[in-house]
């Protein structure tokens, strides 16, 4: 059996009783994760409604604006060509690598994220569909085509050459925040192919998350014996909406989160606790 190392704080003194409860539902198998920022954060990614994300005043770039404005566009990419590489020296911490477990027993049957970092994938989890797509891809918006972020990085590296800036916060999408003046001289790139506008992969704010995404994880959704929802406030429909659809199946719902979540009436059970050791422990008691 492989033992997850627990790390951080131990769960809070009322959480062992409903622990007990979750290991006896996910122990039944067919359990199809719905993943938040949340889940991320003790990896050091912040998020935008937790704990890190009250203490913050940044505004998420939205579709329509990045698409609108090549100012905005620029300011986006300068930004992120900072952020982005503090999203990608992140490591999985220890409710990742539990999640991962969980697949590997052949518990947990399927996993939905709505977080962009990779962090799933990275920790060893397989088949993971990303509601929100991935920071490592930059996608055309003239031909289509999908390329590796990296790639990007180097082509943006060299367009601007002795370009330096003082990096303040990072927001949860992978970008720092920037004076007005660094921004001004940073010089932006299209595509190489086409010359398109380039776009990180992701869902913006604003924009629908592609329809056959949606119906994939409607149909997991509905083949689940359990939905546990990891680290989300549910605090948009695009996630709450698998939950309520898990709910009027007869599917029953589980949520581990720091704090109170749009989805809580719909839940069988809720652990207000943090997620690494929680799914620590929940893996050393099945």
């Amino acid at each position: 059996m492989t033992h997850v190392v627990q790390e951080g704080p131990a769960p809070a003194p009322d959480v062992p009783s409903r622990l007990g409860q979750l290991a006896d539902l996910v122990a039944d198998g067919d359990v199809v994760v719905l993943s938040g920022a949340g889940l991320s954060t003790e990896s050091g990614i912040p998020d935008y409604r937790g704990e890190t994300g009250r203490r913050r005043r940044a505004k998420p770039m939205t579709y329509q604006t990045f698409i609108g404005s090549a100012e905005a566009r620029r300011r986006y990419w300068a930004r992120s060509y900072l952020g982005w590489r503090h999203i990608a020296q992140a490591r999985p911490n220890a409710g990742h690598r539990a999640v991962a477990e969980l697949q590997r027993r052949g518990l947990v049957t399927g996993i939905i994220t709505q977080n962009v970092d990779g962090l799933h994938q990275a920790a060893g989890a397989r088949d993971v569909i990303e509601l929100h797509g991935g920071l490592d891809r930059v996608l055309c918006l003239g031909c289509g085509r999908r390329t590796p972020r990296r790639l990007l990085d180097e082509r943006l590296r060299a367009a601007n050459p002795g370009w330096v800036a003082r990096v303040g916060e990072i927001n949860p999408d992978g970008d720092a925040v920037l004076s007005d003046e660094e921004i001004r001289a940073f010089r932006v790139v299209d595509c190489a192919d086409c010359g398109g506008v380039l776009k990180p992969d992701v869902v913006f704010f604003g924009e629908n998350v592609p329809p056959a995404r949606v119906r994939d994880c409607y149909a997991l959704t509905e083949r689940a014996g359990l939905l546990l929802v990891l680290g989300s406030s549910l605090a948009v429909m695009s996630g709450l909406r698998f939950v309520r659809h898990a709910h009027r199946n007869g599917i029953p719902v589980a949520i581990v989160n720091q704090g109170a979540t749009r989805g809580d009436e719909y839940a069988l059970l809720t652990l207000d606790a943090p997620l690494g050791p929680t799914l620590t422990a929940l893996v050393a008691a099945l």
